[in-house]
């Protein structure tokens, strides 16, 4: 049997507007791509030569020719966080949202992690990740408690300056953590967010890690293991499907450094897929309100495009797709409930226009239908449409 692969690329929090129902999560008008075309007036030749700009709302000229398939997908899951939008990417839908804690956690939370991990806390309220380093970093370094806050997103976050809790004790306590937070109260991510330096020039590392709670049911990933295929996790994939339905993994920090693992790793003889969660249009200029560095970091994947379809051949599959939007000019920080855009590409195919799909759980029923493989999970395949423009 021939072998192919499948390069899934997710560009965190790159929505595009539209979701039905963005009212019901306050994001009404809320358009992360559209918003970041008008404010930052990025240079994206090989994403619009994909058919990005085809995509309605998108804010970007579309192409007269297309040379890939495009359209837009929308969330089924209830949330708008990583963890429910990358399962749902891999086919697994939630009914029920993941808990969150506008008005921080409970004591009945808080008092057996403190007692675990034998340290104190601070904070723990919702709040901007830089902002609460500035307010209590020096309170941290002088004391020793941890800093733990949530956002609007289901997330237990455990901030610590590595020369007083170094990465690998803070991974111990996060994964105290996840032990704590289940029933009720299952979060959907313990995040270890290790910083460095000094008051008022404190800066996050690269040794983040996230805990997410396990999935339910079964994903693309376990599928694809199960029937033996390769099955390999770039930057946050592991962290996200906590560690499951992987055969291999490289946990890059940084969209550059996950670029570099993602070529290396399409020149393998692998047989199967390649999932890629590249951070940086969320964690650094999404949720930090920097419309002109979100427009960098799109310009930046958009000059590496090309040579990840170098990697692609005949057989083989390209899909870029997000997991929800951070709109960087809507009021707050937080994630924002939108659809997102879909692109696709393989040598020779042209233009098709996919449209607007009911689940994000497409993408995964997509890549079954490359490997012949039924699917049990959600979504239609839209691998005729690709194969009839081919």
């Amino acid at each position: 049997m021939q072998k192919k692969k499948v390069l899934l690329i997710v560009l965190d929090a790159v929505g595009c507007g539209n979701a039905p129902d963005a009212a019901a999560y306050g994001d009404e008008g809320a358009n992360t791509l559209a918003h970041v075309a008008e404010g930052a007036s990025p240079h994206l030749p090989n994403l619009c030569a994909l058919g990005l700009g085809n995509i309605p709302g998108t804010g970007f000229p579309p192409a007269e020719a297309p040379i890939g398939a495009y359209g837009r997908l929308t969330e089924r899951s209830a949330g708008k966080d990583t963890t429910t939008g990358h399962w749902e990417i891999a086919g697994l839908v939630l009914d029920k949202p993941f808990p969150t804690y506008p008005n921080g956690f409970p004591g009945e939370v808080m008092e057996p992690f403190e007692k675990a991990v034998g340290r104190g806390t601070l904070g723990n309220r919702p709040a901007s990740g830089t902002a609460i380093l500035e307010e209590l970093g020096a309170e941290h370094m002088r004391t020793g408690k941890l800093i733990v806050y949530t956002s609007a997103d289901s997330v237990f976050q455990i901030a610590a300056h590595e020369d007083i809790v170094p990465p690998q004790e803070l991974w111990r306590i996060c994964e105290i953590a996840r032990g704590i937070l289940v029933g009720e109260h299952a979060v959907g991510r313990v995040i270890a967010r290790p910083f460095v330096g000094c008051p008022g020039a404190f800066v996050r590392t690269g040794n983040r890690r996230d805990f997410s709670f396990p999935a339910p049911g079964d994903t693309l990933l376990d599928i694809l293991l199960r029937a033996g295929l390769d099955t390999v996790g770039v930057g946050k994939i592991e962290d996200i499907f906590a560690h499951r339905g992987l055969t291999d993994s490289d946990h890059a920090a940084g969209n550059a450094k996950c670029i570099e693992a993602t070529l290396a790793k399409m020149r393998e003889p692998l047989n199967g897929l390649v999932f890629v969660n590249l951070v940086d249009t969320d964690m650094l200029y999404g949720h930090r309100n920097d419309v002109q560095g979100f427009g960098r970091a799109l310009e930046a994947f958009d000059r590496a495009l090309p040579a990840l379809q170098a990697c692609i051949g005949p057989e083989d599959l390209l899909l870029i797709t997000a997991d929800h939007g951070c709109d960087p000019t809507f009021p707050g920080t937080d994630h924002t409930r939108e659809r997102v855009p879909l692109l696709c590409w393989r040598p020779g195919l042209r233009g098709a226009d996919l449209g607007t799909r009911a689940t994000f759980g497409d993408v995964a029923s997509t890549i079954l239908d490359v490997f012949h493989l039924d699917n049990t999970l959600c979504g239609t395949s839209f691998l005729s449409a690709l194969q009839k423009e081919a």
